[in-house]
C-alpha cells in the first residue's frame, strides 16, 4: 500500500503539472471510486475549476480548487496517478481527468482506491481531524506527543504506529523500518518505551519515511511515478521484505512473523524481544 512517501513523491511530481490548470473534465468511470456519494455529485462539484494547489495530508492526496472545493484521494492498496498514460497502463483506469486537455489518469487494479469531496475549509478539517493523528515531517511528532499517547497502553509498538488517528501516514513498510532504525522490537508493548526509547523512535520514524522520498518511494506492486517509473527504496529496506538475509549491522538473520496482523520484518538481536515474550519463544522451542 502506498504510504506516505510515496504519496509525497506523486504530490511533488503532479503539482507543477496541475496546478493552475483548470479541470475540464472528470469522466468517473467506476462510480465505487466516490461512493457513498453519487458520481455526478463530485463532478459538478469540480468541473471548471482551477486547481489551486495540490497537497497531502498523511497518506491522502488533497487537491485544492477554487471556490474552496476539496478533492481527497486515496490510493489504498493498487492506486496509482498517471500523466498521460499510455493505452497499456490505462487498463485499469477508474477515473479520468481533462486538465487543459492534458490526462491524468486514476488506475486501480483491485479497486480500493477512493475520492472524496469536502466543500469548505471547516469540512476539509473535519474530515482529515477525525481520521488522522499529527503529521511525522511537520515537527509534530516528537518524544513527548509519543510518551503521552503510549502512556498505560498495552498494544505491540507495531500496532501503535500503524494507527492512523496517531500519526498520519506509516504503514507497514515504514513501521518495519522505523523500528529496526530504533532498536525496537514490533511486539514491544508500546505503554513501556522508555523516554529515550519514545525519542528515538520518533527520530526514526522521520528519518525512515524522509529516506522514503529521497528515494522516490518504495514500489513492492503496484507503486509507480506519475510517469509509470518504479520507486527505489524497496532497494535501501534495512529489514523489510529481507527474511533470511543477514542484518547489515550485526550480521544476524532478520526473521519474519505477523504483528498488528501484517508480515512484520526484525532482526532480534538488534532489536531484542520483550523479556516475557523471549521466556515464552524459548519454552515453546523446549
Amino acid at each position: 500500500m502506498p504510504e506516505l512517501p510515496e504519496v509525497e513523491t506523486i504530490r511533488r511530481q503532479l503539482a507543477p503539472k496541475v496546478e493552475g490548470r483548470t479541470l475540464r473534465e472528470l469522466r468517473i468511470l467506476d462510480p465505487r471510486w466516490t461512493q457513498p456519494l453519487a458520481p455526478q455529485a463530485v463532478t459538478e462539484a469540480l468541473e471548471g475549476r482551477r486547481v489551486e494547489a495540490l497537497e497531502r495530508r498523511g497518506k491522502y492526496l488533497i487537491w485544492r480548487a477554487e471556490d474552496d472545493v476539496h478533492l481527497l484521494i486515496h490510493l489504498r492498496m493498487t492506486g496509482t496517478l498517471l500523466w498521460e498514460p499510455s493505452d497499456a497502463d490505462a487498463a485499469h483506469e477508474r477515473v479520468r481527468f481533462d486538465l487543459d486537455g492534458a490526462r491524468l489518469s486514476f488506475c486501480d487494479p483491485r479497486r480500493f482506491g477512493t475520492g472524496e469531496l469536502a466543500v469548505g475549509g471547516p469540512a476539509l478539517a473535519a474530515f482529515l481531524d477525525a481520521r488522522l493523528g499529527v503529521e511525522p515531517l511537520q515537527g509534530e511528532l516528537t518524544g513527548a506527543y509519543l510518551r503521552a499517547q503510549a502512556r498505560g497502553r498495552t498494544a505491540p509498538v507495531k500496532a501503535f504506529l500503524l494507527d492512523q488517528r496517531r500519526i498520519a501516514g506509516v504503514g507497514n513498510i515504514y513501521a518495519d523500518e522505523a523500528l529496526f532504525r530504533a532498536g525496537i522490537h514490533p511486539l514491544r508493548p508500546v505503554g513501556t518505551l522508555t523516554r529515550a526509547q519514545c525519542d528515538a523512535l520518533a527520530d526514526a520514524v522521520v528519518a525512515a519515511l524522509t529516506a522514503g522520498i529521497d528515494a522516490g518511494g518504495a514500489t513492492i506492486d503496484d507503486f509507480r511515478h506519475v510517469d509509470g517509473v518504479y520507486g527505489g527504496f524497496q532497494h535501501d529496506f534495512l529489514v523489510h521484505r529481507r527474511e533470511g538475509e543477514p542484518c547489515d549491522t550485526c550480521g544476524t538473520e532478520i526473521v519474519k512473523f505477523v504483528a498488528a496482523g501484517r508480515g512484520t520484518y526484525v532482526c532480534e538481536t538488534c532489536q531484542p524481544r520483550p523479556r516475557r515474550r523471549r521466556r515464552q519463544a524459548a519454552s515453546v522451542r523446549s
